[in-house]
């Protein structure tokens, strides 16, 4: 999870997420970059290098759907942000749970305080989600390739065969192309 796959990297949620300090926008952005450019060094190119498969809750396009449209900010200056925390690497898969804005709300809502702590971006407002939405709608259609976006506002039984259908096939494919690869 980012933030907060490594030991900096819960520091800096907790630091992030959990203040009650208004936090700037590009302290924000650089924020999470900080922490991708940790998880990628630390925990994925060795987990890659070793030939392992990684998953991962959120990466780049949560940054710039996030920071960058959530925020405003210019998507060349996101861009570039994510390509130095990243080095460039890039999923070969991405599934986006879609859920509408009216409905994801109500969810965060009905959390009771036991399930979960609710912090700064649960109080965002709907204009922000709107945005945040709209942005992974516009990579998922720009980035067919890796993206599969899956209807979450259904019950979580059917989102989860969806999804493992999903990964199921993209891990078919992946198996079937390195096998014509060793031909």
């Amino acid at each position: 999870m980012e933030p907060g796959g490594t030991p900096l990297g819960r520091r800096l949620r907790e630091a992030f997420l959990e203040t009650e300090e208004n936090v700037s926008p590009l302290a924000e952005l650089l924020l999470f970059a900080a922490d991708r450019a940790q998880h990628v060094n630390f925990l994925i190119k060795p987990a890659l290098e070793q030939g392992k498969i990684v998953l991962t809750d959120r990466y780049a396009d949560a940054t710039a759907a996030y920071q960058g449209a959530g925020r405003g900010f210019d998507e060349k200056t996101v861009e570039e942000v994510i390509a130095l925390a990243t080095g460039g690497l890039k999923p070969d898969l991405t599934v986006f749970f879609d859920v509408p804005i009216e409905k994801a709300i109500l969810r965060t809502n009905s959390r009771s305080d036991s399930e979960t702590i609710k912090n700064r971006m649960d109080l965002e407002t709907a204009e922000f989600y709107t945005r945040v939405r709209e942005a992974y709608l516009k990579i998922a259609a720009r980035e067919k390739e890796r993206f599969r976006t899956v209807d979450a506002s259904g019950p979580i039984d059917e989102v989860h065969r969806r999804v493992s259908e999903i990964v199921k096939e993209f891990l078919e494919d992946t198996k079937d192309a390195g096998d014509k690869v060793k031909k």
